[in-house]
């Protein structure tokens, strides 16, 4: 599931404690009383990108209370890491999990990675939320049993909180969902009082923890947004010390005038810039990132902060209704299903999708019928269709692949997702150099079984960390160990603002992920992509062990992380 309007099948299905006080810690560090968790003889990569060095590491509650030679004071636990890199937890600068934490949390796909803490939210978001997107979200929560009982973002942590969660979490304020909030699924413009309520809410979200807001602008309603709107909501978020992140209007032949947008809403709204899931879409433009990073550079070097976050893997993933131009969803998921059953309608949909147009993403072209796999569907009846292309679909079904298509989104009432295979290894590579790219999944938490387990499933889900640093970093050597873990770690800890996270230091939260650097590798595959990936050894979250040799311990120490405007 993940978390973007209706347009993307929903996933959207506690605070970061004191400032750091130096002295009281190192106090306690060295008060001889037992540890509840030592770590010996490991490799400590401190996340900030130094050599590793030896030390034991004391844990007492949720902290870090000491490095050194620990020999002489007991602990109540001993993890023996012989061998083994010690780092700081692993951070997903975009999941998607906001939702399934509370339909089950068990959260194995993110822990056998190394993930301690996720930071979601991409344009639309877990709250506010009002009568307007509750009815917009009704057929989807409804396989989930899922009931909100919040309205804001307060309420919804508070419903974390009771749940239990066994991994950290924040999450921007979506501006789609904000939009939506105030005047629903139509593309127009707000009126000055309804734009007045817009920067109300994100006020509000920013107050209770927002990271800053997010917007996804290929997906309606994001997509109906102009850009002046999109910066003075983001003023807004900047008075409480946000960023404005974007999963941006172009990642293909526009693509150069969606960094140019991103870039002017940073500039006017004097807000720092993260460009998510940065990627070239479509072969004709495969080869383009060193322009691409070039121009991100070159606003770097004037002086702007921007950056951008990556996903390993050179297929995405999203709704399927994503592959059909946005005026097809003008005014709600209903009347686009609506407009699917007319002749004409399909028609004019056929002609638009075969050719690339400036104004919206055509993902449909940018993959092909053979390039877009059917990944997860509500209906049982559709079930045996995952996994294939749209283009196997079609022929099995003597269909037009876009008829096809068409009949997949009307049959599962727009619910369908998909992979696309949109962007090229070299491009990838590329990216993933820069020092200013950081990972995040793009997708959720997933269980082995359940109502949330999907066995077609992106691999990014199970295999983004360990491929990361397994294939691209041990084996194509992109980069050394201490960069890489630096990416994801502390340069998403500083970006996000989250204090006292992302170093292995004494008074540092105890988020802590042990694996050996010599078998860290991703077993997740497009064809069988629900596969645990192996080499992380044990993963603590604030100070307690919630994986370990490969099984989950139950616990549930993770609590929400919130923002620099927090009050």
């Amino acid at each position: 599931m993940q978390s973007r309007r209706f347009y993307v099948l929903l996933a959207f299905v506690l605070g970061v404690g004191s400032i750091f006080q130096p002295a009281a810690f190192s106090q306690a560090g060295n008060s001889g009383a037992p540890y509840d968790v030592v770590i010996t003889h490991g490799r400590i990569y401190d996340g900030a990108g130094n050599p590793w060095f030896s030390a034991d590491i004391g844990i007492r509650g949720d902290r870090i209370v000491a490095m050194g030679n620990l020999g002489d004071i007991p602990a109540r636990k001993v993890i023996d890491a012989a061998g083994l890199a010690v780092s700081p937890g692993f951070i997903d600068m975009l999941g998607q999990s906001e939702g399934s934490l509370l339909i089950d949390n068990r959260a194995i796909s993110k822990l056998s990675q190394g993930i301690t803490s996720e930071i979601t939210g991409e344009g639309g978001s877990i709250a506010p939320q009002t009568e307007i997107t509750l009815k917009a979200m009704a057929p989807y929560l409804e396989p989930y049993h899922l009931k909100v009982d919040w309205t804001d973002l307060a309420g919804y942590f508070r419903r974390l909180e009771k749940t239990g969660t066994p991994i950290n979490l924040g999450t921007y304020v979506g501006l789609a969902q904000v939009r939506e909030a105030v005047i629903g699924d139509d593309n127009r413009a707000p009126s000055p009082a309804e734009l007045e309520k817009m920067k109300a809410l994100v006020a509000q979200a920013m107050q209770q923890g927002a990271m800053g807001v997010s917007t996804a602008l290929i997906y309606p309603p994001g997509h109906y947004a102009k850009t002046e709107e999109l910066i003075e909501l983001s003023k807004v978020a900047a008075q409480y010390g946000g960023i404005y992140a974007s999963h941006m209007r172009s990642e293909g032949k526009s693509e150069v005038a969606a960094i140019d947008e991103a870039l002017r809403i940073g500039r006017e709204a004097g807000i720092p810039v993260e460009i998510f899931h940065l990627k070239v879409v479509g072969q004709p433009r495969w080869g383009n990132m060193p322009q691409i990073v070039a121009k991100i550079q070159a606003a770097r070097d004037a002086g702007q902060d921007v950056r951008a976050d990556m996903y390993p893997y050179v297929a995405g993933g999203t709704a399927l209704i994503s592959a059909l131009p946005p005026w097809i969803a003008d005014g709600g998921m209903a009347k686009a299903l609506e407009r699917l059953t007319d002749p004409a309608t399909r028609a004019r949909l056929k002609t638009e999708l075969a050719e690339e147009h400036a104004e919206w993403e055509n993902l449909y072209l940018g993959s092909g019928p053979a390039g877009i796999i059917l990944s997860s569907v509500v209906s049982k009846d559709l079930k045996p269709l995952t996994g294939k292309s749209i283009a196997e679909i079609a022929k099995a079904q003597n269909k037009d692949p876009l008829d096809a298509l068409f009949d997949l989104v009307l049959a599962d009432k727009g619910q369908p997702s998909a992979l696309y295979f949109i962007a090229s290894e070299d491009d990838l590579q590329y990216g993933l150099k820069q020092p200013w790219t950081s990972i995040g999944l793009d997708a959720g938490e997933m269980p082995l079984d359940g109502p949330l387990y999907e066995p077609h499933a992106h691999p990014r889900t199970f295999g983004s960390m360990p491929r990361f640093l397994g294939h691209y970093v041990r084996d194509l050597k992109l980069m050394p160990l201490e960069q890489a873990i630096r990416k994801i770690t502390s340069m998403p800890a500083q970006r996000e603002h989250l204090t006292a996270r992302g170093l292995i230091k004494e008074g540092f939260f105890a988020d802590i992920t042990i694996f050996d650097p010599t078998t860290i590798i991703d077993k997740a595959t497009y064809a069988e992509p629900t596969q645990l990936s192996i080499g992380v050894k044990y993963v603590l979250v604030n100070g307690q062990l919630t994986f370990a040799d490969g099984k989950l311990t139950g616990a549930n120490p993770g609590r929400a992380l919130r923002g620099p405007g927090a009050k």
